[in-house]
Parts: C-alpha cells; sequence; structure tokens
C-alpha cells in the first residue's frame, strides 16, 4: 500500500505542504507532485465531479506519489471508505461539531478494531487485489496506519466541543475552516464573543495537547508563517483559483505590449 506524504511529515513534527484543487484538471496532479506539494485537497463539498472523474484523479494522484485529502459531501459510510477503496489517502471532513460525529466518521474508514469499515480489498488502495488477498496481507493495518481523517472546526459548537473532538481515537487532525467559522462567530452576540484569531489559537493548543496535527488554509506568506510557529502541520496554500493570477499578469502583459 503506498505510504502517506502527508502523514509522513506530521510524524516528523513537519509541515505538509496542501493545494486546493476543485475542477478536473488532470495535468494539475502532475504539477503539484512535480513543485514539491505533499497533498491535493479535493473538494468534493462545493464543486461537482463525477465518480469516474474523482477515480481519474485518485489515480493519477497514485502515479505521481502525491496524497489525495477528499473532502466529501456526504458523510454516509459507505460513501466515504469508496473514496478510500478508490485510492484517497485522507478525508477532511467538513463541519463536525461534536465528538459523536467524530467517532461516526472513524467508524466508517477505519478497520477493526478501531472502526468498523467494510472489507474489500478489490480497489486500487489494495493493488486491485494483489496486495491484499494472500495469507501474510497486512492491508487492514497498513490502511489504518497510511490514511487520515482531518475534521474540519468550522461552526461555535464545534469550538465549544473541540476537546471532546480531538480526544476521539483516530482523528488525525483538526482543521479549522476560517470561511465558515468566522462568519459564524461574527453571528454569536453573546457578552463572551469569540474572534477568529482567538479560535485558531484555541484549536492549535488544544492540538497540541491531545498530541495530534491541526492545519488551516493560508492566504500569504506570513500566515504562513505565523500558523507554522502555532505549531500547524498541515497547511493550504495556491490552487487551481490561483490561476486567476496568472491569466491577470498575462493581460497585463498584452497591455503592455500592445500599448493598450
Amino acid at each position: 500500500m503506498r505510504n502517506s506524504k502527508a502523514l509522513k511529515k506530521i510524524r516528523q513534527n513537519r509541515c505538509a505542504r496542501v493545494c486546493g484543487l476543485g475542477h478536473y484538471l488532470p495535468f494539475f496532479v502532475r504539477y503539484a507532485a512535480h513543485f514539491g506539494y505533499d497533498a491535493i485537497w479535493l473538494d468534493l463539498e462545493h464543486r461537482a465531479m463525477t465518480d469516474r472523474e474523482v477515480q481519474s484523479l485518485l489515480g493519477l494522484c497514485h502515479h505521481n506519489d502525491i496524497d489525495c485529502m477528499v473532502r466529501p459531501p456526504t458523510q454516509e459510510r459507505t460513501r466515504l471508505y469508496r473514496y478510500l477503496e478508490d485510492g484517497a489517502t485522507g478525508l477532511m471532513m467538513p463541519l463536525v461539531s461534536d465528538a459523536a460525529a467524530a467517532r461516526h466518521i472513524v467508524n466508517a474508514v477505519k478497520f477493526p478494531p478501531m472502526g468498523n469499515r467494510g472489507l474489500d480489498g478489490a480497489g486500487l488502495d489494495g493493488d486491485f487485489g494483489l496486495g491484499v488477498w494472500h495469507p501474510d496481507s497486512g492491508y487492514t493495518d497498513d490502511a489504518n496506519r497510511e490514511t487520515f481523517i482531518a475534521v474540519q472546526i468550522e461552526t461555535p459548537g464545534a469550538l465549544e466541543n473541540v476537546e471532546e473532538i480531538a480526544a476521539v481515537p483516530g482523528v488525525d487532525a483538526l482543521f479549522v475552516g476560517p470561511g465558515d467559522l468566522g462568519l459564524r462567530l461574527i453571528q454569536d452576540k453573546s457578552a463572551a464573543q469569540t474572534s477568529l484569531d482567538q479560535a485558531i489559537a484555541q484549536v492549535a493548543d488544544t492540538a497540541k495537547r491531545h498530541g495530534i496535527a491541526w492545519g488551516i488554509p493560508a492566504g500569504t506568506p506570513e500566515l504562513i508563517k505565523q500558523y507554522r510557529a502555532m505549531g500547524a502541520q498541515m497547511l493550504a496554500y495556491g490552487g487551481d483559483f490561483a490561476l486567476t493570477a496568472v491569466l491577470e499578469c498575462s493581460s497585463q502583459d498584452f497591455d503592455k505590449a500592445l500599448g493598450e
């Protein structure tokens, strides 16, 4: 079974480099691997792809030896572990607001004794059965060790329950969703209103005390440095939407060259 690059860095107390992808762009996988990224965050929560398109991208990730962290549009158990069977290295689960939801996810995607994932072995993660269907196969242990679960802290409820969420065995990382969390914190009219910066610091502190990783998107190099100094081990920076900057620069080059 393929070993996770992101988990290797996390276990070495280093920072995994993550880029985002929300469209079916096969070349992007090759570029991300070529430029030293550890994982691609494949967003299926907000973007639509067919099952075959997802399988194709996961196959390309295997071929180029880069992790794929899928953010799924569902918490349905068989759908979740099918992503792993098709080659996903990890799952980023959105809007996890309590420990019960975290335990449900672990139960769905980890094999016994950690969870209750169904065993097939015929998927890409098991080399289509060749790495599974023999007496000395370590497939289930390998799968539990080399796949990861990152749960997103995106609501005031999740922030309130972050200690219990972090304590769930099988949760590998807390991942702050600053857009959703910031939006919801602004709506909080209580006297003890929490700022987004305070919430990020709380998640970082909780992850450290529980011995798990935490991550967040970083919009600038300065934020990469800031979050890394706070102990972040999974930082997302760059993605397919960054192509807007490429086209902006190219358009400006046209303006200069054509005198327009």
